[in-house]
């Protein structure tokens, strides 16, 4: 289930450039999240660790990007986390990944007004930057990124007195969605704008015949936390990155 999950996650959020390798997964973007900048170790290796290790550096490093490893209890081969904490490779940004089974979720009486779009538009994007706090060096890429998606998607906003207050997107893959970069304009956190936004989304999903959602949450982000728990999500795995000193 792990690696079907980091699977999908991929292909919601793909990077610019792909390189397999041996059984790990290599994605470029620019430097843009970790997500799409960093090794996955999915599969059964064949080469010397050490050797795909250095090779990985050097493929980074061509590009003026950190190298990162996208670290999940299935990650190939079993011992990489401790030989890359071994050779100086620093924990980051240990994230839940959490599962709904939304055959049995109750779906609220009534939904909010919320703007759904399939294609990126320049109202949802410029909301998705803003509320996200994307870096205006980093616009191009995620405009891309979010092109490059091949399953169905949803993009969403709500806006409040003409103004976007919360945005995110669904990726549908099979009987699974996805949701991916939730955000909040801080002045309108704790409103429940966050919760309708999800909601929101869980309902477009299951609408599409998904039985399943899927998200990634960090640890730290406590509000998140208590957010999907009382939408009843739970715990299936964490991930974690290592990340080059």
């Amino acid at each position: 289930m792990i690696r079907l999950l980091e699977e999908f996650s991929i292909n919601a959020w793909p990077s610019l450039q792909t390189l397999l390798y041996d059984g790990w997964v290599l994605g470029f973007a620019n430097g843009y999240t970790k997500r799409a900048n960093s090794v996955n170790p999915l599969y059964h290796s064949g080469t010397d660790v050490t050797e795909k290790i250095e090779t990985c550096e050097r493929l980074y490093r061509s590009k003026g990007l950190k190298v990162v490893f996208k670290m999940t209890p299935a990650s190939q081969p079993e011992d990489l986390d401790s030989i890359l904490a071994a050779q100086g490779y620093q924990v980051d940004s240990p994230t839940s990944v959490q599962l709904l089974d939304l055959t049995a979720w109750s779906q609220p009486a009534t939904l909010p007004d919320v703007a759904f779009y399939e294609a990126v538009t320049e109202e949802w994007f410029s909301a998705f930057c803003e509320l996200s706090g994307v870096d205006r060096q980093y616009h191009s890429t995620a405009r891309q990124l979010v092109q490059l998606i091949v399953p169905a998607k949803s993009l969403a906003a709500i806006s409040q007195g003409g103004q976007a207050v919360a945005c995110g997107l669904g990726v549908l893959q099979d009987s699974l969605v996805g949701l991916f970069d939730i955000a909040v304009e801080r002045r309108f956190r704790r409103q429940g704008y966050g919760r309708r936004l999800v909601e929101s989304l869980l309902t477009w999903g299951r609408r599409q015949g998904a039985h399943t959602d899927y998200l990634q949450v960090m640890l730290n982000n406590e509000p998140a936390l208590r957010l999907y728990s009382k939408l009843g999500f739970q715990t299936k795995y964490q991930y974690w990155y290592r990340v080059k000193a």
